[in-house]
């Protein structure tokens, strides 16, 4: 599990693809501390076990439910990505709980600068949508944030001037893919009410969205 707070931005080295699967290296420092081969480190939001360590990287495994799912197969050598390691037993929870696993990919639409922060506007799919809400939380490129405002096409936030400096959201530019992972309370909410079903499986709970609202929940 991982909290959305970025450790710190590492560059990718290499990426050897056959197909869609293959391995990816990356240059880092301080997500080095304490890792093991097997370990888990959050890439860009994409949780990726380390298969290999030398003192100022390691090679992880990507197979090709990766590349479907996220924006890595599109990343390049040089390129920068959000790095986290897999959070510790008695830590401070500063962000969300996040698996790692991404739901989708947004595209940035528009960055707008107010003040000191800058408002960053996502579109994205309506299955990745429907999860998003107002003040809610969303894991961009491995980065926890609060949604600021939805609409029918996207969503946006507001990003203060800290999650600029130590991440690469605002160094992406109109156009570009990013990856997303919904609240994982928020998925399960949906799963256990059995939103989206049309068919009620045998046995599944009687609690429903009418029900909720009968009774002024």
């Amino acid at each position: 599990m991982f909290t959305g707070i970025v450790e710190e931005m590492g560059k990718i080295r290499q990426i050897l693809l056959a197909g869609s699967s293959g391995k990816i290296q990356i240059e880092a420092r301080k997500v080095l501390e304490g890792t093991k081969v097997g370990d888990s480190i959050a890439v860009n939001g994409v949780c990726l076990t380390v298969t290999s360590l030398s003192h100022d990287g390691f090679t992880a495994d990507m197979m090709a439910e990766t590349y479907r799912r996220s924006a890595l197969g599109q990343q390049k050598v040089g390129d920068l990505v959000n790095l986290e390691r897999a959070m510790a037993a008695g830590e401070r929870f500063g962000g969300h709980i996040m698996s790692g696993h991404i739901d989708g990919t947004g595209v940035i639409e528009k960055l707008r600068r107010e003040e000191n922060a800058v408002w960053v506007t996502i579109r994205t799919k309506p299955a990745v949508l429907r999860l998003i809400v107002e003040k809610g939380s969303v894991g961009i490129d491995g980065i926890s944030l609060t949604v600021a405002s939805v609409s029918e096409t996207g969503f946006q936030v507001s990003v203060i001037p800290h999650t600029g400096e130590e991440t690469t959201l605002l160094k992406k530019k109109t156009g570009d893919l990013v990856n997303l992972e919904n609240d994982i309370v928020g998925k399960y909410v949906e799963k256990l009410l059995g939103l989206g079903n049309t068919k009620k499986e045998e046995g599944a709970s009687g609690l429903t969205m009418d029900f909720l609202k009968e009774y002024g929940i």
